[in-house]
């Protein structure tokens, strides 16, 4: 976990005077990789409450992700609930805590770094919730998204927390971040989706969209042609068309050929392979429980042959 460059807390010290950015001279501690989930997360929270509310409304949530040395790496994020009392924002720390018990149960390598918001540039009321966010995490990291920007670049800036040292007093302020933009096979295919298909001047399609929309073609093609078929069989059974002996082999050949759902040799298959799979998941599990007992044992040894060794140089000596 991130530490802060002194002992104390930055929830610890006075009020924070106007500006909240430190000097140009200062850098940050930590480099930043940061995942397109997390900004696809964050403007999809602030869309969604604009759409509901008729209006641009800030909103909160916690970055979640890894650390290695001195570069976190930003991989997730979740919302957060708060409430407004007389023009100040609290976060509901229960729900966080809630939250993130339920995140640690299915991403266990992950943890909190920090925080997000909208808007422009870092104010007192975004330090007023850093500090209630450093009850948390000492020296989180705070990141802003501008979704109103008009810039082409990437409208977002990463901050952390340092201690500046202003007329005797010692308070906390921003200092910006460097960071870099870090994808995997399955976050390029759904910035690539998103990018073409959200872009509503432009005519051209995702791969995604290509390879689902040619699935449904086939799908929509197989049932077409089977309801063909299944209109024919009912028409002649009813006597509406003639019946024709060589269409009705044919139909009886192909049916035959289709696997059915309910056949013992599917249900066999079923059950193969899913004792396979289970008898490989207990393999790897007795493998894993071996190895353990093994290092287990070998360290009693070690420990076993050094008192034993020591009982028969005690016995030299007295």
């Amino acid at each position: 976990m991130l530490q802060a460059p002194t002992d104390a807390k930055c929830s610890d010290y006075a009020p924070l005077p106007s500006p909240v950015m430190t000097g140009s001279g200062t850098s940050g501690s930590v480099a930043v990789k940061l995942h397109p989930l997390v900004i696809m997360n964050i403007s999809d929270h602030w869309t969604r409450l604009r759409a509901q509310n008729g209006k641009p409304l800030p909103v909160f949530g916690a970055l979640i992700g890894k650390q290695v040395g001195r570069t976190i790496e930003l991989l997730n994020s979740f919302e957060l609930l708060y409430l407004e009392i007389n023009d100040e924002i609290l976060i509901d720390t229960d729900y966080y805590y809630a939250k993130e018990e339920q995140f640690k149960q299915v991403f266990k390598d992950l943890d909190f770094h920090g925080w997000y918001t909208t808007g422009g540039s870092p104010t007192e009321l975004d330090m007023k919730i850093h500090k209630q966010i450093c009850d948390i995490i000492e020296s989180p990291i705070f990141l802003k998204l501008n979704p109103q920007a008009a810039s082409t670049d990437l409208p977002l800036n990463v901050y952390e927390s340092v201690i500046d040292v202003t007329d005797g007093n010692a308070v906390s302020r921003l200092v910006t971040l460097n960071y870099t933009l870090a994808t995997e096979e399955a976050e390029r295919i759904g910035v690539d989706h998103v990018a073409r298909v959200s872009n509503v001047d432009s005519n051209s399609v995702s791969y995604a969209s290509e390879h689902l929309s040619s699935q449904h073609s086939s799908i929509s093609m197989l049932y077409t042609r089977v309801r063909l078929l299944r209109d024919y069989t009912e028409a002649v059974r009813k006597g509406e068309l003639p019946r024709d002996n060589e269409i009705l082999r044919l139909l009886n050949a192909l049916c035959k050929r289709l696997p059915v759902l309910g056949a013992e040799s599917l249900t066999s298959d079923l059950h193969n392979q899913y004792n396979d799979v289970t008898l490989m998941t207990y393999l790897g599990v007795m493998s894993k429980g071996s190895q353990t007992m093994n290092q287990f044992i070998s360290k009693f040894n070690i420990l076993l042959d050094r008192q034993n060794a020591g009982r028969r140089l005690r016995g030299l000596f007295i």
